[in-house]
């Protein structure tokens, strides 16, 4: 079993973010941060968590796990977007932490094109079509777990999870939705693709690529489209959309009609 440290030790690691390894697969299981002998405390837990149960796995095979330093020296702050960077580059799914690292959303692993996004968007004022917003922070969340793999906007997975998380399954008047043919994708506020809506169908109805299993399909409806023509999504994309949304509004679809939406 690993010595602890001692108060000198401690005094100088200061924060610091450490890694606990499987010394029969060489990989690592779990990724945390802390200060003291936070990294020790796991081996002392009892509890159904999935990183216990692998430390008791571990020694039950005569083993213990490794236990390692990945950064130390830290101030509370950076040691948070460590933990959320390395979360991100072993994968989420690899390991046995229960949510990815303190600040991940904003800190963590993106791809270039959603940095531009989060970064550099402007509120969308204009809306020169009827458009269709879709507010997907729940259903791509789910996607993005049913995939395995994490939205980086980069990956065709990742543009897969994005498609079927905003094409279905919502509660709407689909006939007032038929008038409706540019849908926009919005995540945590800004717009993450533009498409263009061949038809809608009851939802279940068609296949969803990521495997996801129907909802009950009363009063919801999912529409089959493609990726809109690259002048309309230059119009929408990377925009935010935050201002069109009152606060405390929790209805994922809204309707826009051709117009001037300022930003208060």
């Amino acid at each position: 079993m690993s010595e602890r440290f001692d108060a000198s030790e401690i005094e100088r690691l200061k924060y610091y973010v450490y890694i606990y390894t499987d010394p029969r697969t060489d990989e690592p299981f779990y990724v945390g941060k802390g200060k003291g002998n936070r990294a020790f405390t796991h081996l002392d837990e009892q509890s159904e968590h999935e990183k216990v149960l692998r430390i008791k796995e571990i020694q039950a095979a005569g083993f213990e796990p490794r236990i390692e330093l990945l950064a130390h020296g830290l101030d509370e702050v950076t040691a948070y977007k460590v933990e959320a960077a390395a979360i991100d580059l072993v994968g989420p799914e690899r390991l046995t932490n229960r949510q990815g690292g303190h600040g991940s959303r904003e800190y963590g692993r993106q791809s270039i094109d959603t940095v531009h996004a989060r970064l550099s968007s402007t509120p969308l004022v204009r809306i020169p079509h009827p458009v269709l917003i879709i507010r997907i922070d729940g259903s791509l969340r789910e996607a993005q777990e049913r995939l395995g793999k994490r939205f980086d906007g980069a990956s065709d997975e990742s543009a897969l999870a994005l498609y079927d998380a905003t094409r279905g399954m919502w509660w709407m008047n689909v006939e007032r939705a038929g008038a409706y043919r540019i849908v926009l994708a919005a995540n945590h506020g800004i717009v993450r693709e533009v498409y263009q809506v061949a038809e809608w169908f009851r939802a279940g109805t068609t296949k969803y690529l990521d495997g996801r299993e129907a909802w009950p399909a009363d009063g919801r409806w999912e529409f089959v489209g493609r990726v809109a023509d690259e002048a309309v999504r230059k119009v929408y994309r990377h925009r935010s959309v935050a201002h069109l949304f009152p606060r405390g509004d929790r209805q994922p679809v809204r309707y826009f009609d051709p117009g001037e939406y300022p930003a208060l």
